[in-house]
């Protein structure tokens, strides 16, 4: 059977590996394991919204309000944004996914970083479209504008924070580059860990309001599943000028997201100040991983996010690192398929951390000692 011909360039994106996995193949016990491989909150959700979901799963049999209404009047409150400026979508990829496809056809070009989250490239070639990036594997906005001043691009991706590096671009550097753009190139500024960046430094913070005010030609994401800690819920949003949004809403198919996910959304995003203790906890764990570096002597690339990169040095293979982790209950991310020699670690809870170290330890210690016998 034949199928559409751009597909025969697409990966499968390789989602972190779950639990039951590890369960099953290598007979860690699941109270053993420790999952810091896809970015989750480690500290759960907000007891807010677990009383919520109770009280709605009676209606689990009803379709949810369409319209999203009290989402997206939540958001438009928060961010100081009209709700025809929001988009609804499940997880913020499902809006990438209604860009790409509003903008790009086979003649589209699309610019992204040499190292960003997978599913920018997989949607654009979804079209047909081409991708061009950047040498450099974090964002470099003098390597965007060469490129953009030399092939122009009908979508720009900008992910700031940096997904899977964890790098951020100051907010004026962002801006000045953006006045460069034409008005007709789609900017995409995923903001998926933008809660992060803006605790840890004013300079990184992106608002949406100001930002599509300024560049009627750039749509802010966002999403509950990494700081709302609402990852199995899969709710993310799109900010933007109407204009945007009323063809994305083309795009959108009925009853994106579930009864229980719009509820847990919005109970999520009344509770502020659960979603600022876990990610004050975040930066204060993070610091054991860059003192642990460090120490080994590897490099680490300075997080904005609730991860941490750890660049492993040639005489350590990282698909190697993280399946002896895995082994032993531990589930971190390779970035192998990223073409780099670099673990991802989630920051999890202190006593998840303390063992992860301990084990990574372990790991690099015994690998070592392996090679001086080789």
């Amino acid at each position: 059977m034949n199928f559409n011909s751009v597909l025969d360039d697409v990966k499968i994106y390789e989602a972190g590996k779950p639990i039951e996995l590890v369960v099953r193949e290598y007979g860690v016990k699941e109270s053993d394991i420790v999952k810091l491989a896809s970015n989750e909150n480690p500290y759960g959700t907000s007891p807010k919204v677990a009383k919520r979901i109770a009280e709605i799963s009676k209606n689990m049999f009803m379709y949810p309000d369409d319209s999203m209404y009290e989402l997206k009047e939540g958001l438009a409150s928060k961010f100081k944004v009209a709700s025809n400026n929001i988009v609804i979508g499940s997880g913020s990829d499902q809006v990438i996914e209604f860009c790409v496809h509003a903008k790009c056809t086979k003649d589209s070009k699309v610019i992204m970083s040499k190292t960003t989250f997978a599913m920018y490239e997989i949607y654009a070639k979804q079209t047909g479209a081409t991708v061009l990036k950047t040498p450099d594997d974090e964002h470099n906005l003098e390597q965007f504008s060469k490129l953009y001043k030399e092939n122009g691009a009908d979508i720009i991706f900008l992910c700031l924070p940096n997904n899977p590096l964890g790098e951020c671009v100051d907010k004026e550097d962002v801006y000045n580059f953006l006045k460069e753009v034409s008005e007709e190139t789609l900017v995409i500024v995923d903001g998926a860990y933008q809660e992060y960046a803006a605790f840890k430094d004013a300079n990184k913070a992106i608002d949406p309001s100001d930002l599509i005010h300024t560049f009627p030609n750039a749509i802010y994401l966002g999403t509950f599943s990494k700081a709302y800690a609402l990852g199995g819920m899969r709710v993310g949003y799109g900010i933007a000028n109407a204009e945007i949004i009323k063809i994305l809403h083309k795009l959108r198919p009925p009853f994106n997201i579930s009864t229980l996910s719009l509820a847990a959304a919005i109970e999520a995003l009344k509770d502020e100040s659960f979603v600022q203790e876990c990610i004050a906890k975040n930066f204060e764990e993070i610091g054991a991983y860059e003192t642990y570096a460090k120490e080994k002597g590897l490099d680490y690339i300075p997080s904005y996010t609730n991860f941490i990169t750890l660049k492993l040095p040639v005489e350590y293979i990282s698909a190697q690192v993280a399946q002896e982790l895995l082994e032993k209950g531990i589930i971190i991310r390779d970035l192998t398929s990223y073409g780099l020699n670099a673990i991802r670690i989630t920051i999890g809870r202190k006593e998840q951390n303390k063992r992860v170290i301990a084990l990574l330890d372990e790991v690099l210690n015994n690998l070592s000692k392996a090679k001086v016998f080789d």
